[in-house]
């Protein structure tokens, strides 16, 4: 028990422990770019000018309730922990940031031409250290996999990711939207001894076979249903979302269950950033429909408090 007790959050703003947060948002971007990495002008963009456009929607959330994010955007879509760091310290909103790296045609070619030990060391680094010297350390490790399965470089990768949390005992989140690719990675993580509570699936909610996501959480891993809110989603999704919700629900799996909307913050790659989504939605405008449908209080806290903390705590 000691050991749970002593786990932190390591955000942009130092450790936090369980009774300094409340409600927490597991996925949600602040700064990206979406473009490979070759493209002119990838991750360009000055500090200042991010802050301005994405505080308001922090404060929102903020106001809704919103004490912690989870930050995913990785090496390969813009990572920039001095952004993060700074649009931390002018909202006061701690954010946790990765170290690791996005899947093919993202991966840059260093990466691609590195030893798997070499990919941990860095990742360890950046876990116990800094991020390129910004101060920020980081808080978990982002990998991501193909839709036809691991490549060769994402498999390296992910192996890599797999020593470098066992050493540190960060989680490691994987952008994965087929539910055989991620048993596949649950597979390859054990076999380097990484538990499976140490694994979230991100963006579990494109997998239209909901007895893989019952699969994959009763293994111990977390499920991650992101995306809530977005305005380019189609049409009806809400309605998929708060049905996939209480189907979990129904399974048991209330404490394997992530939510969050995986909103897009400043875009590099557009004017002015593009339009900053809103952070606040999940909590303003998902969770009251899930309460009408009959998802209890305490439901609602271990959805938005203790999962993400337990998924994420160091």
């Amino acid at each position: 028990m000691t050991g749970l007790r002593n786990r932190r959050l390591i955000s942009t703003l130092g450790p936090k422990g369980r009774e300094e947060v409340g409600a927490i948002l597991p996925h949600e971007h602040v700064f990206l770019d979406l473009r490979t990495w070759e493209s002119p002008g990838h991750g360009a963009a000055e500090p200042a000018k991010v802050v301005r456009r994405v505080a308001p929607e922090i404060s929102r959330a903020q106001t809704a309730g919103v004490t912690a994010i989870v930050e995913p955007t990785t090496l390969g879509v813009g990572r920039r922990a001095d952004v993060l760091k700074a649009v931390s310290e002018a909202t006061g909103m701690p954010l946790v940031a990765p170290t690791g790296v996005y899947r093919e045609p993202w991966i840059p070619p260093w990466v691609h031409a590195a030893e798997a030990g070499r990919l941990r060391d860095w990742m360890v680094g950046e876990l116990e250290g800094e991020i390129e010297g910004t101060g920020v350390r980081a808080g978990w490790i982002k990998v991501s996999a193909g839709d036809d399965g691991l490549t060769e470089t994402e498999t390296k990768v992910l192996r890599a990711a797999a020593k470098a949390a066992v050493a540190t005992n960060a989680t490691i989140g994987s952008h994965t939207s087929k539910g055989e690719v991620a048993l596949e990675q649950l597979d390859l993580l054990e076999t380097e001894g990484l538990p499976p509570g140490r694994f979230v699936w991100i963006h579990a909610q494109r997998e239209p076979d909901v007895s893989l996501h019952r699969e994959v959480a009763r293994r111990g891993a977390w499920l991650e249903y992101d995306g809530i809110g977005r305005r380019r989603m189609p049409q009806g999704s809400e309605d998929r979302f708060v049905w996939l919700v209480l189907k979990a629900l129904d399974s048991g799996l209330d404490d394997r269950l992530l939510l969050s909307g995986d909103m897009l913050g400043f875009d590099a790659a557009l004017p002015d950033g593009g339009e900053i989504e809103p952070y606040a939605y999940l909590v303003e405008t998902f969770l009251p429909k899930l309460v009408a449908a009959d998802a209890g209080e305490q439901t609602i806290r271990r959805l938005t408090r203790n999962n993400p903390f337990d998924a994420f705590a160091r």
